[in-house]
């Protein structure tokens, strides 16, 4: 929860530069110790994480809320069910 306004904030896990297999990995870990309805950003590089993400998230108990790319950054909303 961001201190000055009350607003809860959303943990990030920043897998930018790491190349297949890590960004799944890493994933599928931070996912599964989320608390069910927690949230997730995700940021990756690697085009193989298009892929590979969200059949992480699903492995790991998540859905993909959403996902996107910024430039070359692949971005995705991960919420744990």
């Amino acid at each position: 929860m961001d201190r000055k306004s009350g607003a809860k904030t959303t943990p990030t896990l920043d897998l930018r530069g790491l190349k297949c297999p890590l960004p799944a990995m890493r994933t599928r870990g931070a996912v599964a110790r989320l608390e069910p309805g927690a949230t997730l950003k995700v940021f990756a590089t690697d085009p193989m994480s298009a892929i590979d993400v969200p059949h992480a998230v699903a492995e790991a108990g998540g859905r993909l809320a959403s996902s996107g790319r910024d430039g070359a950054v692949l971005i995705f909303d991960i919420v744990r069910d």
